[in-house]
């Protein structure tokens, strides 16, 4: 897939796969393909698998495997797949891309090890140079927390410059980097910012192709509302959904036990798409918090057969 295609299809909102599991902590198959068919009927055009939603942390490497071959298959074409590694050297990345390209997904989000801050510039150009070799990658600018913003304008810059086979960019770092990522690679390569819609506000003056978004997994006309104002350039409807939706969700999901990820979880369930649970030791919601969850979004008229309201 051509850099044009790559954003092509990360212009708009974007899905992440949260990975499924049953009561026993045994991957959720029929639950995965359940929330990509959502996804794809929901309007997002890519299906993007990553260490954190997609909790590689939790999962092993036949795991990894293998929610990345029933991504691709129950995809079927229907949008683009971004596979996704995790904390591997570049001998072992590269053989995750050779898979990777064997199984059909378009694009590999790239995330290696930087424990103690090891990376440098040149020694991740290069991690991302040997990985693009085999199949375009996609960088995610976590990886650069611990170093800062300067390092990683740098290390991106150097990257862009020697390998052209990379063609994306997710990042999760916000604020003042963010806009100076934009102005650096948007020109280049597809850039498009993590979590809230805010993050979007906050890049899409300076160059963003999309943004993930949470509410199409729970009402999609909401997300879709969002990117009809962005494309009108209608900042006050923008501004609305943000302040009347996307924010008051990701308000109470902080609250939940277990934090907004436990709650995401448990939202799946409530909208019929997957089951609340996570693998041990982390935490699930309870029956109790279930039924709280529920309220929260019907109080916000979000359940399935209410009708969505904006305030003016």
């Amino acid at each position: 897939m051509n850099q044009d295609e790559v954003r092509q299809h990360l212009t708009g909102p974007i899905t992440s796969i949260a990975t499924p599991f049953n009561r026993d902590g045994s991957v959720d198959y029929d639950g995965l393909r359940r929330q990509i068919d959502h996804y794809i009927d929901a309007g997002s055009r890519t299906m993007l698998l990553t260490a954190g939603d997609s909790q590689y942390i939790c999962l092993d490497d036949d795991e990894i495997a293998e929610v990345t071959r029933v991504t691709v298959e129950q995809t079927a074409r229907r949008a683009m797949v971004v596979a996704a590694d995790r904390y591997l050297d570049t001998g072992r990345s590269i053989a995750f891309a050779e898979f990777a390209k064997r199984s059909k997904a378009d694009v590999l989000m790239v995330l290696p090890p930087n424990w103690a801050g090891s990376i440098t510039p040149e020694t991740v150009a290069a991690h991302y140079g040997a990985v693009s070799t085999v199949m375009p990658v996609m960088i995610v600018t976590g990886l650069f927390i611990p170093q800062g913003a300067t390092f990683a304008l740098e290390a991106i810059e150097r990257s862009l410059d020697e390998c052209p086979n990379v063609v994306a960019i997710k990042d999760d770092m916000g604020g003042d980097f963010a806009r100076r990522l934009s102005l650096l690679a948007h020109e280049r390569v597809a850039v498009f910012s993590g979590g809230l819609k805010v993050n979007h506000i906050n890049m899409w003056p300076y160059g963003c192709d999309g943004y993930m978004s949470t509410l199409i997994t729970f009402r999609p006309e909401l997300t879709h509302r969002y990117w009809q104002a962005v494309e009108a350039h209608d900042l006050p409807t923008m501004r609305r959904i943000v302040r009347d939706y996307d924010l008051p969700v990701f308000d109470y999901l902080e609250t939940v036990t277990g934090g907004w990820n436990a709650g995401l979880h448990g939202a799946l369930e409530v909208f019929g798409i997957a089951q609340r649970w996570r693998r041990p030791p982390y935490y699930s919601l309870d029956d109790e918090e279930m039924e709280k969850l529920s309220a929260f979004f019907a109080d916000k008229g979000m359940l399935p057969g209410q009708t969505i309201k904006e305030n003016s």
